[in-house]
């Protein structure tokens, strides 16, 4: 079985972090049986976070961005997955988003008929319903090749609310899919809000790796000091990590816990100036973004992660942390946190936005270590029940052959625009 891969967010020579969970999915299939291609959609304009950093000062940030931008359409391979990048050009980003489909289309059918000649594949799996998804569902179904889009979030939640476009992409793509993969019960039910047919639709949740070891440092039970937090997350203010350092200042000085931040974005400079105005300068490490193994290493180091943000349908960085044996801490309400929570203990879901909320919860923590270590062990054990790779890369598996299996979508007329 034959699979080209279609994704925005895709690691890469210059950003091996961005989209690692597509990957991460890719391998797991691979790992099933599964041979895959990776077409890399890669846009070279330099996006707003750099021209902010430009405006700010920072004269190296555009060549440091070109520099990476000239790696990243040259074609690259990937623990043995060939990826082509797909370059093309849109209007800027803000209000425009959800007509990128239509840019993106024609240079993406080039590329998918050149692979299509080089490398025949029986099937298509798109990562997000639009754009992308709607960008291919029109080669699809004009080359009768099955479709199969996974819906992660912001096309669900910002692309058909922000425009009528983006709405009339999302829906268009919907339509022509014949399976589409949402990764959290939320994503499912949202998908069907917004028109897909309920047979067509299951929640398939992405995975983690499950390390030999659940950590080399001491656990909290062992240790006296104060309690280590860790967040790996992109710098964005729907994450909420300005939460995180009001619940931080809240706590007395002698119990403060120290927070770990890895990742990099447009709110970097915001969160370092307000860590600094509430006093937390010794107390909050921000890395910057390192690589994957280097992130996840950083995790047997900590004793509990938080992350209360929101729009958040499912979120790998919760399950790889307690893959590690680290609990974790989400928002109440979020379709991701929900789905790990209701599989098991080691989730923890508190109110987005509520710093008093999150602050008492660490203290409780700090209060009961042997809790706390126990909860660690019993977050493991459910991703291990429910959210490894290897159990990912077979559902994906069983996806692919249950749409190759159904007869071919015959060439009709859609009845939807896109």
């Amino acid at each position: 079985m034959r699979v080209a891969v279609i994704a925005e967010w895709y690691p890469s020579p210059a950003d091996p972090v961005h989209g690692i969970w597509a990957h991460r999915q890719a391998v797991a299939a691979t790992a099933a049986g599964v041979e895959i291609e990776v077409l890399a959609l890669r846009r070279p304009v330099p996006p707003r976070a750099v021209l902010a950093r430009v405006r700010g000062g920072d004269r190296h940030a555009l060549r440091v961005w070109f520099d990476g931008a000239r790696r990243d359409l040259r074609p690259w391979s990937l623990e043995g997955i060939p990826v082509t990048p797909v370059p093309w050009l849109g209007p800027p980003r803000p209000l425009s988003y959800g007509s990128w489909g239509h840019w993106m289309a024609p240079p993406l059918a080039r590329a998918l008929s050149r692979l299509a000649a080089r490398w025949p594949f029986d099937l298509l799996h798109v990562h997000t319903l639009a754009p992308a998804g709607h960008a291919a569902s029109g080669w699809a179904r004009r080359h009768r090749v099955p479709l199969i889009l996974s819906a992660h979030g912001p096309d669900l939640t910002d692309v058909p609310t922000r425009s009528a476009v983006g709405a009339r992409a999302v829906r268009a793509a919907l339509t022509r899919a014949q399976l589409v993969l949402a990764n959290s019960g939320w994503a499912r039910r949202r998908c069907l809000e917004l028109g897909a047919a309920p047979e067509r639709v299951r929640v398939l949740h992405l995975g983690a790796d499950l390390p030999a070891r659940t950590g080399g440092g001491e656990s909290p039970t062992a240790r006296s000091g104060p309690l280590r937090l860790i967040t790996i997350a992109h710098l964005q203010a729907r994450k909420h990590h300005h939460t995180v350092l009001e619940a931080i200042a809240a706590i007395p000085v002698d119990r403060r816990p120290s927070w770990t931040v890895i990742g990099d974005g447009e709110q970097r400079s915001a969160l370092t100036a307000r860590a600094e105005a509430l006093g937390l300068g010794a107390h909050v490490t921000f890395t910057g973004q390192l690589d994957h193994a280097h992130a996840l290493a950083r995790l047997a180091d900590a004793d509990l992660f938080v992350m209360p943000g929101v729009q958040e349908p499912f979120g790998v960085a919760f399950i790889e942390a307690m893959a590690a044996g680290v609990p974790a801490v989400g928002g109440r309400g979020e379709g991701g946190p929900e789905d790990i929570a209701a599989a098991g203990p080691g989730m923890l879901l508190v109110t987005p936005g509520v710093p008093a909320e999150l602050s008492e919860l660490i203290e409780r923590l700090d209060a009961n270590r042997n809790a706390l270590g126990e909860l660690g062990t019993a977050a493991r054990a459910t991703v291990a029940a429910h959210f490894t790779w290897t159990r990912c890369g077979e559902a994906t598996l069983a996806a692919y052959a249950g749409v190759l299996a159904a007869p071919r979508p015959p060439r009709v007329s859609w009845g939807v625009r896109g």
